[in-house]
């Protein structure tokens, strides 16, 4: 049997797996929650921790009884804060094991671009979603179900002010339009802005719960901005706009 002494540490073959496996996880988990408010929750934790040890060895006894008891459902406590970020962290695995994504041919990516600069050069509001990995079912059977083959005319319809189908979002699925006038989860403690509607609320609270990608075209600005993993880039021109879907896509 494979085995390492370090001094008086054995280790055997299965504790490298072990610590390796451990690492990993702490690695994907270290990437789930960078750049997101769960950061910040746990500092939070973190200081609960310090000031538990604190009051114990200075003989804070009712802080470190307090302390104690709130430690004691800590799983409890982490289920309910971080339970955004372990039902995406779970859906994240489950659809890169059991969900191939859809392919997005260039042409459509090329089609999709020159019908978003020009639903923008005419001040034609629009939210389209692209799903990728992770599958957007529950949020199309919100919607009204299209299931064509993707084509700008036919995007361009569907958002022209009056159609009955402009007011919603469009998910689009590999080269096929799935659903238009999809209702969105809209996010939430989010700074607001005044150049942010409910489109872009909505953008980005698709993008929190999901790996899809979120393009949304303001009416008032005639500007473009998408929604990547939560958060919003905007005042995207055509190669810009072109380069971030590309570049998003491929991740």
């Amino acid at each position: 049997m494979l085995q390492l002494s370090l001094g008086d540490i054995q280790i055997s073959w299965r504790d490298i797996i072990d610590i390796i496996i451990v690492a990993y996880l702490f690695y994907r988990l270290i990437l789930l929650v960078k750049g997101t408010r769960a950061v910040s929750v746990i500092y939070g934790l973190l200081l609960i921790l310090i000031a538990y040890y604190l009051a114990g060895e200075l003989g804070l006894y009712t802080l470190h009884w307090l302390l104690a008891n709130f430690l004691g459902s800590i799983f409890l406590v982490v289920i309910i804060l971080f339970q955004r970020d372990i039902r995406k962290a779970l859906a994240a695995m489950g659809a890169g094991r059991l969900w191939r994504r859809s392919k997005l041919e260039s042409e459509v990516l090329d089609e999709l671009v020159l019908a978003l600069v020009q639903m923008a050069r005419k001040r034609i509001g629009a939210l389209v979603v692209i799903e990728k990995k992770m599958p957007l079912g529950d949020i199309i059977e919100r919607g009204v179900e299209v299931k064509a083959k993707f084509s700008k005319e036919l995007l361009q319809t569907i958002f022209y002010p009056g159609s009955p189908l402009h007011d919603g979002a469009v998910i689009i699925r590999g080269n096929t339009i799935e659903a238009a006038a999809c209702i969105l989860p809209l996010a939430v403690g989010v700074t607001h802005r005044s150049d942010w509607g409910t489109r872009h609320r909505a953008a980005m609270g698709i993008t929190e719960d999901s790996d899809a990608i979120a393009v949304v075209i303001s009416e008032e600005r005639g500007s473009i901005s998408v929604a990547i993993g939560g958060k919003l880039t905007s005042s995207l021109d055509e190669i810009r706009l072109r380069r971030v879907l590309a570049a998003a896509w491929e991740k």
